[in-house]
């Protein structure tokens, strides 16, 4: 007797972020992340709503370009969404 029935579902890992993809960030995992405490307490509200382009991945981390005058800001991927 198989009992295959009895294992959960496996989830479907949402597709992996690239390099030049438009992204925005999700409030809920950045406000409960150790990068949300090290920065200002509001944080703006165009990381948001996006749309950002990652300009680089590394590791558990991507690198963000905004479309304003600010530095580029470095945030873990599981914290970012894609734009759209």
């Amino acid at each position: 007797m198989a009992d295959s029935d009895t294992k959960a579902p496996v989830k479907a890992k949402p597709a992996a972020l690239r390099k030049g993809a438009l992204v925005k960030v999700n409030r809920e995992a950045y406000q409960a992340s150790i990068e949300a405490t090290a920065s200002d307490s509001t944080p703006p509200d165009y990381i948001f709503t996006g749309p950002g382009e990652l300009l680089l991945v590394k590791g558990d981390y991507g690198q963000v370009r905004w479309n304003r005058p600010v530095p580029d800001v470095w945030l873990q991927m599981d914290q970012l969404e894609s734009f759209g």
